[in-house]
């Protein structure tokens, strides 16, 4: 029987019932087993219920099964893992789009997607990647979706160097009421990090959580 793999481990026939590998739900000969151990062991004057005894063996094959299910969602869950990995590393060489205010500046250009709720004018402040402020502009924005270009100017005049830099935009429109500016980054992803739970795509320093993603396009 499939008990007899744990001889040697316990004299008792309880001990050799709990040390099989083989689960009650699929194996008639340990709920055999276990329904004879019962039986023997139980007192003459106080029998346990049959009902109740096929009971809680049918509930002790229900959890098994559940413990089953659970480890196969578990499987199922890390075969997903690895396949968003798999995707995420097909990113890399290819331009993104994905909501942020923060991009890199390089040879003198930076662009940020800018998309307002309507048209108005807007306080544009940029800053390095220590939080310090590099430039403060003020700007004429059209209603919808444009794309704000700098070329690295700082207000003292000096060319700020590569790097990463963020903006901030403080937008009224023509009736002086505050309006929302959206802003988009885009990049070349040159690296992918999978430290998080979700991997995150590198662009330079900038990361980006992979379901944040807008657009991607990749040059032939």
């Amino acid at each position: 029987m499939a008990v007899s793999g744990t001889s040697g481990t316990s004299g008792s026939s309880t001990s050799g019932v709990t040390g099989s590998t083989s689960g009650i739900a699929n194996n008639f000969d340990q709920f055999l087993t276990l329904l004879t151990t019962q039986l023997k062991n139980q007192s003459p004057l106080d029998p346990l219920d049959t009902n109740q005894f096929t009971a809680q063996l049918v509930q002790f094959a229900g959890v098994e099964q559940q413990l089953r299910t659970n480890e196969t969602l578990g499987s199922l869950l890390s075969l997903s893992a690895a396949g968003t990995a798999t995707n995420a590393v097909g990113f890399i060489g290819a331009t993104v789009t994905a909501d942020g205010t923060t991009t890199r500046l390089i040879n003198g250009k930076a662009d940020w997607k800018v998309n307002m709720a309507s048209a108005g004018t807007a306080t544009i402040t940029i800053k390095d990647s220590k939080g310090s402020v590099v430039q403060t502009l003020t700007k004429t924005l059209t209603a919808g979706d444009q794309t704000y270009s700098w070329d690295g100017s700082t207000s003292v005049g000096t060319a700020a160097p590569d790097g990463e830099y963020s903006i901030t935009i403080d937008a009224k429109n023509v009736a002086g009421e505050s309006v929302t500016a959206k802003t988009q980054i885009s990049g070349v992803v040159d690296g992918v990090d999978f430290t998080s739970s979700i991997p995150m795509l590198k662009i330079g320093s900038i990361s980006i959580p992979i379901d944040k993603v807008k657009s991607v396009v990749r040059s032939e």
